[in-house]
């Protein structure tokens, strides 16, 4: 207790220096925190996103992720409904299950061919609802920027594209846009048409529609024996995608739908199964059962992928995070390692002669030695309460500023937010680290000071 007394009365007979010392601390602890707020935002907003799109987990088959994107028939998961009963129904999955819903990726070129516009598209079949109830999952409680597919309770041929999509088939109606000029017939002379065999295809697709359907597109496809088949569709909604690289090729229908372009009348299949868990951290749990039961299934040519593995830019997006703020957290960390140490070693150096008289009375070199530290320890713990109060106090400035920024290959900005009070690791990690600092940096000067020869000491007086 007098130890802690006597630290305290120096710090406060020392005020500008102590006050000094505690300037530095705070604002590199603020640094830290609101840079570390920063990155845990993006990194949970990233992997929110993408787990609500793509599931925590998914079911393929073997080679498929690498090689079978554009090959769906080469690829497809058969029998596929008796799989997902049981997945649903296995006392060690189903608790971690938010949901497991079938998917089927196709590509194909879509296009008003009356008017002689066309492009290529990578259109997914899914069960609306079951992707719905994936958009609401929101672990940690981020701004979520994902919308309900409206497809629920649509018609069969009833689709979502990308506002890329709609802008290159002229679909004005859905893009509400003055710039948009709806198609005409191509004039004589423009270029090649339509090939027969494809205008054919879309003549018999469009008997039963009125031509003047300005929402009305056709998608062509090859099925699983190699013919082409062509269905027409009604565009229901174009929707800003976010990333301009997606926005120019999406297509959503619902599965059935897709299913009939592919496989017709043969049994349907799909490409793979989508696992969305409660938590993150039921990964591993959840991937060794799904390894036992595809083993217990006969079912060898399946594999089971993580959302970081079929995602390669939240792996990319982490690495990246992760080098900017350890070269942050080290070069603040250096900065108050130093001012510190220089703050303590002034110290020792002004107070030689009481460093002589305490040794005199009967104070061992451990006893003066852990007086500095523990003024250092005091100069943490205060420094770390201000610095956590202030970045809170920023944090909220920030996330309440409406600040916002387009991320590059983005179509449309997103707030700038960061997460301080919410990301628990962070506070603890960054209060241990300063603190931890703090220390370190003053153990050089003390020990200094312990090894004074008493007689030295006193000299100074």
């Amino acid at each position: 207790m007098n130890t802690w007394l006597l630290a305290w009365r120096n710090l406060l007979r020392n005020r500008r220096r102590s006050l000094t010392t505690l300037l530095a601390m705070v604002i590199g602890l603020v640094a830290i925190l609101i840079f570390g707020g920063y990155r845990s935002n993006i990194l949970y907003g990233t992997q929110t996103g993408f787990v609500q799109q793509t599931g925590h987990l998914q079911i393929q088959r073997k080679g498929y992720f690498l090689d079978g994107g554009d090959n769906p028939t080469a690829y497809g998961i058969a029998g596929y409904e008796g799989l997902l009963a049981r997945l649903r129904q296995d006392p060690v999955l189903a608790p971690m299950l938010v949901i497991a819903t079938p998917t089927l990726q196709l590509g194909g070129i879509a296009g008003n061919f009356s008017g002689g516009v066309s492009r290529s598209v990578m259109a997914t079949g899914l069960i609306p609802e079951d992707r719905n109830r994936m958009l609401e999952w929101n672990d940690y409680g981020v701004i979520s920027y994902a919308q309900p597919l409206p497809l629920v309770g649509a018609p069969a041929d009833a689709v979502l594209v990308g506002m890329g999509v709609a802008r290159k088939l002229k679909l004005c109606t859905l893009l509400k846009s003055a710039d948009c000029v709806p198609v005409g017939p191509p004039a004589a002379g423009e270029g090649a048409g339509v090939p027969d065999d494809i205008a054919a295809l879309s003549s018999l697709e469009g008997k039963a529609r009125a031509q003047s359907a300005e929402n009305r597109i056709e998608m062509l496809a090859a099925t699983a024996r190699g013919a082409p088949n062509v269905a027409s569709l009604n565009v229901i909604k174009a929707s800003n995608m976010g990333i301009k690289a997606l926005d120019d090729v999406y297509m959503a229908m619902h599965l059935a739908q897709a299913q009939r372009l592919i496989y017709g009348v043969t049994t349907p299949q799909v490409t793979a199964i989508l696992i969305q868990l409660r938590h993150t951290g039921q990964i591993p749990a959840a991937r060794q059962r799904l390894a036992e039961l595809l083993a217990e299934s006969g079912q060898e040519g399946l594999e089971v992928l993580d959302f970081d593995t079929l995602n390669p830019t939240y792996r990319q997006t982490n690495e990246f995070m992760d080098s900017m703020f350890g070269f942050i957290a080290l070069l603040i960390g250096v900065i108050v390692l130093f001012t510190i140490g220089n703050t303590m070693s002034t110290a020792v150096v002004e107070r030689t002669a009481e460093i002589g008289t305490l040794r005199a009375m009967g104070l061992r070199r451990s006893g003066i030695r852990r007086l500095f530290l523990c003024e250092a320890l005091q100069l943490g713990l205060i420094g770390a309460a201000i610095g956590v109060l202030t970045a809170l106090g920023v944090a909220y400035a920030i996330n309440h500023s409406g600040w916002s920024w387009t991320p590059p290959g983005y179509a449309y900005a997103y707030l700038i937010l960061v997460r301080v009070g919410e990301d628990l690791p962070l506070l603890a990690g960054s209060v241990t680290g300063i603190i931890a600092v703090t220390l370190l940096s003053a153990w050089w000067p003390a020990r200094r000071a312990a090894r004074w020869v008493i007689v030295d000491a006193l000299r100074h007086a």
